[in-house]
């Protein structure tokens, strides 16, 4: 801990934004005033944090030249490809780091980046069904629950603003990987999500909180980040695991290579990796860690939360959603502009 404390502290030396603020461009609900507010008591250094809905959203700021706004992003797993592929982010300086070694071991080397060599994994979780018992007919198992129900369901369902993770829901609907590229399954996947999209009452990946536990809304795709914290406050609400698996996503820490304030940006990847800080941001903020030393610190009922934590049968039905060609993901791009713009 000594160590660590002394690498956050230590006066910055490159970068050219002021060395007493750190921007931060992440999802809601992946910092709070309490977080903030102990790194600034370490480093003395201010955070300013906006906030993105979809990965999407983000790299096309970043690819218009917002990264000379930012010191930290969170992307995704497969987003983190593909901003490499772009030039869009630096290599992280692993000697610059204290903590790496306490990542699980399935984050120690990750396909989307290998080694690690351009991203710090931070949390990962699933994608599912919230669902508030009240207003939703029956018991939501899998997908098809909403095509099979989307009369009783009309206009009172919302699906993710993310384009690879609700096109993918109608893959997996379907029999298919969310990482096809056989343009024959996109279309289909685009064909079956269009039988739906009459009875969707929105695409928003955040902003729905308050219908669902209004009773507006019946169900809504959610992350598990966001959905565990929702039934926790409301008892009608519950979170489903699509039986027939989901996707399995990692969001990250990662530095624009026009970042502002580099050094800043490695003192905040540095707090995150200490254990205490994180165990205390998931009791928090109900995120899982893929943090091992802060997973083994939490208590019994949360690291048993296997809603959280899913069983590795859940795992071993779900998949990674993965960086594809360009010519598919223009494919993904087109159906989902239809789908969005109808």
């Amino acid at each position: 801990m000594a160590n660590c404390r002394q690498n956050l502290t230590r006066p910055p030396v490159t970068g050219s934004g002021d060395p007493n603020t750190l921007h931060i461009y992440t999802w809601a609900n992946y910092s709070d005033d309490g977080l903030i507010a102990a790194f600034t008591e370490r480093t003395g250094i201010r955070v300013v944090v906006d906030i993105f809905d979809s990965n999407e959203i983000m790299q096309t700021k970043m690819r218009a030249g917002g990264g000379a706004a930012y010191s930290i992003l969170y992307p995704s797993d497969y987003v983190v490809s593909e901003m490499v592929g772009d030039g869009l982010l630096s290599a992280i300086d692993h000697s610059r780091l204290v903590g790496l070694e306490n990542l699980k071991k399935q984050w120690q080397n990750p396909t989307y980046d290998p080694g690690n060599a351009h991203s710090v994994p931070f949390n990962w979780g699933t994608t599912g069904l919230l669902y508030n018992r009240d207003v939703t007919p029956g018991s939501p198992e899998d997908w098809i629950f909403l095509w099979d129900n989307q009369d009783a369901l009309s206009r009172r369902i919302t699906l993710l603003d993310d384009m690879r993770e609700t096109l993918g829901v109608a893959l997996k609907v379907l029999g298919y990987s969310y990482n096809t590229t056989d343009p024959a399954q996109i279309e289909a996947a685009y064909g079956k999500l269009r039988e739906l999209q009459p009875h969707i009452a929105a695409f928003k990946t955040t902003g729905f909180e308050n219908e669902i536990l209004a009773g507006d809304l019946s169900i809504s795709m959610a992350y598990s980040s966001d959905a565990i914290a929702l039934t926790l406050e409301d008892e009608r609400l519950d979170y489903v695991i699509p039986a027939s698996g989901t996707s399995l996503w990692t969001d990250t820490l990662a530095i624009p290579t026009s970042a502002p304030n580099v050094d800043a940006a490695y003192q905040w990847i540095n707090f995150l990796l200490e254990p205490e800080v994180a165990k205390a941001a998931v009791e928090r903020l109900l995120f899982a860690t893929a943090n091992q030393a802060a997973f083994d610190l939490l208590p019994d009922e949360i690291r048993n939360n296997d809603q959280l934590y899913p069983p590795d049968e859940v795992l071993d039905r779900s998949e990674g959603i993965q960086s594809i060609d360009t010519a598919s993901n223009d494919l993904f791009d087109r159906f989902w502009t239809e789908i969005t713009s109808a």
